[in-house]
Order: structure tokens, then C-alpha cells, then sequence
């Protein structure tokens, strides 16, 4: 049985990106909300710059795509460092308490 490849297609606009320095993930029961953030120091706003939405499945799916990226890259690049940040497993900043969504 020969595989099937799937055509991806990137927009220049999409090809340029959008910084975000936070993430807020909120979860219902059916879907996982994940808002993209620019902070700026001294602002008392911020604004939102992506929503993604993603089924419970995808989600877990891309939670193991970082984990096996993120050891690439500390295999190459070497440990990130999270110097000024939360300790893993800590709901700020990455996460808000996944509430309802």
C-alpha cells in the first residue's frame, strides 16, 4: 500500500509568524483553547495575537511534538534555561488553571 503525502500550503503572511511571550490554555471537556500573548513591560494590557483551538487528541499530540522538539534541541543547542520563569509543573505562566473553555 503505498502512502499517501499530504500537501501543507504556507501563506506569506503565515510564513512571517506572530511573536508571543505567553501563553494562556484553558480545556472543556471536548476541545483545549490555547490564547498566544504579547506582553510588553510596563503595559497594563496585552494582546491577544492567536487562538488556537484543538480536540483533547491533538492536543496530547502536540504536547509530545515539544517534548521530542525540545530534546532535539537541547541535544543540539544545549539545555534551555528557564532562568526568572516558574518551575515546570507550575500553572503560571504557561497556564491559567485550564478553566472552561
Amino acid at each position: 500500500m503505498e502512502e499517501q503525502k499530504m500537501q501543507i500550503n504556507l501563506t506569506p503572511e503565515i510564513a512571517e509568524g506572530t511573536y508571543a511571550n505567553l501563553a494562556i490554555i484553558a480545556h472543556s471537556s471536548s476541545e483545549f483553547v490555547v490564547d498566544f500573548v504579547r506582553t510588553m513591560p510596563g503595559m497594563k494590557q496585552a494582546q491577544v495575537k492567536s487562538r488556537i483551538i484543538l480536540t483533547p487528541e491533538h492536543a496530547k499530540r502536540l504536547l509530545f511534538a515539544l517534548q521530542d522538539n525540545i530534546s532535539k534541541y537541547e541535544q543540539q543547542f544545549g539545555k534551555i534555561e528557564m532562568t526568572g520563569h516558574p518551575a515546570p509543573g507550575s500553572t503560571f505562566p504557561l497556564s491559567f488553571g485550564g478553566g472552561e473553555a
